[in-house]
């Protein structure tokens, strides 16, 4: 991508006196340049970020060990760095250590808060949690101070897989319970009679790396596998003999649900008491993702209605949960400590893996497994903030209106501008409409550092084109256009005549507006959240919607209506600030002349 070089705000420890600026080839994105109105030009461009070195003078860097870490992981630390191991540190232990150390590694139970990076006084560079969740890390503060964070994402894959395989089968066959009994001095052989796993349907829902381990795992035990994930590509399912259907007939069709999704405002508590009512009579359940996404109060409803048979599961909303925990303490419930990474194998992995990471930051190189930016210029984040903005809702709104099933591979972004290609850096753009597309359904945090390697990591094809524009530079942008190619939609307004979906955007007083969707021309404030219906254009329209809005209390902050002729179709755009009740919604849709809606939340 043509660009100007990433700076970053780069805090040294004294001692440190030389800085060696080293370039490396990063990804590579396809430009064309389009000249309007008369030339046209093809450029290809390779975005060609920066690394950084820090070479001291006279001293090792100094990385403190806050809990416990494999040996291998140890030793890679230890062949470069002055390493100090001190387990379980106070608040104020820790504060008085990190002042003197260029890294920090811990594991979940270490908190790393904003009065650890003010306490470091600018000498901390990177922490590494080792293990996935960075929920103990105050991010923002580490971004202030600019501490790099990178955590180790990969090497518990296979031991979470196989956890979810030992709950499945331990479930299906009442291990847990039939020893309990047998120890108990029973002998209860017709009370724990189990169900077979062959020929049986699993519905695994989020097709990432664990949940592709389970689903060929469970294909080895004679099940039939189908597979719920809107980013995962078809033919990498059908390469393991998967089908990929909506989260509807997945609920709707297994026997038994394997959950490997992570913990986002669109899958918090995402199995509740209404999809709990649409599956089938005796489903099982098994949950090694994360707690929240059951609402456990209603996993126990039904439980004890039989709609679901059991339960397995080895994460919960409180951990640990409470004694007196009406689900762990369920007879139908199977219930581990949260072990799914929980190998001696798995350990080791993690241990190297982000000791790896660790040490690649202290040497300066941008880190795959990244989950904060670097500090860019003050003044071009300035300028692009209003279009950052609008970059990462444009990439949201996309990726919403792929219908479940529909494996996201190809896209395409378009910058439209009067500025000269060298003059507009769209690295930061591109990285937040890949945040839009992927954040939304991941635990991962995307930036920067990180966007194309995840965008690469889930087989996303990022083509970008400049369309340069007559008139004054002034302003960065005009607009900008996110293009998924081959894929269904939940709203079929939003396919354009060329048969992809298409979402654009402007900003316009500093606040990112909706400008296209599909083929239609609208007009609505990208604040809050997004209610689009096609409907046949007549009057009354706007009036009908907003009443059934208002006896709800839902505040309507923009409203806008394109059309292609009077009294023929027309796109209503409507952007709410509070989330309409589905009731709410199943009356807009219940409208004669609406032909079809969708809820996007932003």
């Amino acid at each position: 991508m043509a660009a100007s070089p990433l700076l970053t705000n780069l805090k040294l420890p004294p001692q440190s006196a030389v800085v060696s600026w080293l370039g490396h080839r990063a990804l590579s994105s396809t430009f064309h340049i389009y000249s309007f109105p008369f030339s046209r030009r093809r450029r290809r461009r390779h975005h060609q970020p920066r690394r950084f070195s820090v070479l001291s003078m006279d001293a090792k860097p100094t990385i403190l060990v806050a809990e416990k870490l494999g040996d291998a992981g140890l030793k890679l630390l230890k062949d470069f760095a002055n390493v100090d191991c001190s387990y379980n540190l106070s608040l104020e232990e820790l504060c008085t250590k990190i002042s003197l150390c260029d890294a920090l590694i811990v594991r979940s139970g270490t908190k790393v808060s904003r009065e650890v990076f003010e306490a470091s006084a600018g000498r901390l560079k990177v922490v590494g949690r080792a293990g996935v969740g960075i929920d103990n890390v105050d991010l923002a503060a580490a971004t202030e101070h600019g501490c790099l964070v990178v955590n180790a994402p990969t090497a518990n894959t296979v031991a979470a897989a196989e956890h979810g395989i030992a709950l499945l089968t331990a479930m299906a066959r009442n291990i847990a319970q039939a020893d309990a009994s047998i120890k108990a001095g029973k002998w209860e052989r017709s009370k724990y009679v189990g169900v077979s796993l062959v020929g049986k349907t699993l519905a695994v829902m989020g097709f990432g790396k664990v949940g592709s381990e389970v689903s060929r795992r469970a294909k080895g035990l004679g099940m039939h596998v189908i597979a719920h994930d809107p980013y995962a590509p078809a033919d990498r399912a059908r390469s393991i003999g998967v089908e990929l259907v909506s989260f509807e007939e997945a609920i709707v069709s297994a026997d038994f649900i394997s959950l490997h999704m992570p913990l986002t405002a669109s899958t918090a508590k995402i199995l509740n008491d209404e999809t709990f009512a649409k599956m089938k009579k005796g489903v099982r359940i098994v949950n090694v993702a994360r707690g929240g996404v059951i609402d456990e109060e209603a996993l126990v409803r039904a439980l004890n209605a039989g709609i679901v048979a059991q339960a397995a599961l080895d994460v919960f909303t409180e951990e640990p949960p409470p004694r007196d925990n009406k689900l762990v303490q369920h007879e139908h419930v199977t219930a581990s400590p949260h072990l799914g990474a929980s190998t001696m194998e798995a350990q080791e992995g993690v241990a190297v893996e982000i000791a790896e990471a660790v040490l690649g930051a202290l040497k300066g190189e941008l880190a795959a497994t990244a989950v904060n930016a670097p500090m860019v210029p003050a003044q071009v984040l300035s300028e692009l903030k209003p279009y950052v903005t609008l970059s990462e809702k444009l990439g949201s709104l996309a990726v919403q209106l792929v219908a479940g099933g529909s494996g996201v591979t190809n896209i395409k972004i378009t910058y439209a501008s009067a500025r000269a290609p060298d003059d507009l850096d769209t690295r930061v753009l591109r990285a937040m409409i890949i945040k839009g597309l992927i954040e939304p359904i991941s635990s991962v945090f995307v930036n920067l550092v990180n966007a194309d390697f995840n965008a690469k990591q889930r087989g996303l094809r990022i083509v970008e084109e400049r369309v340069i524009l007559d008139g004054s530079p002034e302003s960065p942008l005009d607009s900008i256009q996110v293009q998924i190619f081959s894929v269904e939609s939940r709203f079929g307004s939003a396919i354009s005549d060329f048969g992809e979906i298409n979402v654009e955007g402007r900003v316009k007083d500093g606040i990112p507006h909706l400008t296209k969707v599909g083929s239609f021309g609208v007009d609505v404030s990208l604040e809050g959240s997004i209610i689009l219906c096609r409907q046949v254009d007549q009057p009354g329209m706007i009036g009908k919607v907003g009443s059934i809005l208002g006896e709800e209390n839902v505040n309507v902050s923009f409203m806008s209506v394109g059309r292609i002729a009077p009294r023929k179709q027309a796109i209503m755009a409507i952007g709410v600030d509070e989330e309409p009740s589905r009731q709410s919604l199943r009356r807009i849709g219940e409208i004669s002349a609406v032909e079809e809606f969708v809820y996007l939340k932003l």
